[in-house]
């Protein structure tokens, strides 16, 4: 592992992956880094879809106007679910793995890149959620809270900015002090 301090100034959502396909062993690790993310009340309610067929890709990349269109040329989406039923914090749950997921992925060298599902809709007003759900066959009760793109990265990105960084936006004991 790197050191944890370099890491997160090194991942970058990255849009543009080369074709090369992901190997078993990593997806197997993204998938381990999600399922050993931290959840509410332990109680682990999220699913995960593995998507490497190149045919639902391209169709998932267009379940939104915008943001989702270079899906199509990741060679991985992992679809990120969460049974809103059982689990008032799905949502918060599911951002966790899939955080998770591209931590693990910018430490195996893989790049990735967050698309936001929940609450976004396509123009005529259908709801991108449905539109993944009926490509994947999900059911009804669970909810899909994004789409992360995982490849390997056409080149390297700058590290975070330090000196971007908004301390002013931290507060100590009450806001604004």
């Amino acid at each position: 592992m790197k050191d944890f301090k370099q890491l997160i100034a090194q991942r970058r959502s990255h849009r543009k992956f080369t074709e090369e396909p992901i190997a078993a062993d990593d997806v197997k690790l993204l998938m381990r880094a999600a399922l050993m993310s931290p959840t509410s009340k332990n109680q682990r309610s999220w699913q995960f879809i593995v998507v490497d067929d190149k045919l639902l890709i391209e169709k998932l990349s267009d379940a939104k106007e915008f943001g989702s269109q270079f899906l199509k040329n990741a060679p991985l989406g992992i679809v990120v679910l969460g049974d809103s039923e059982t689990n008032d914090c799905w949502v918060e749950d599911g951002s966790i793995a899939a955080f998770s997921m591209q931590l693990q992925a910018e430490d195996i060298g893989l790049c990735s890149c967050w698309i936001q599902i929940r609450d976004r809709f396509l123009s005529d007003g259908t709801n991108a959620e449905d539109v993944v759900k009926g490509i994947l066959d999900i059911p009804e009760r669970l909810r899909v809270l994004c789409i992360v793109a995982f490849g390997h990265p056409t080149e390297q990105r700058n590290l975070q900015n330090e000196e971007k960084l908004k301390w002013e936006q931290v507060s100590i004991d009450r806001y604004g002090e």
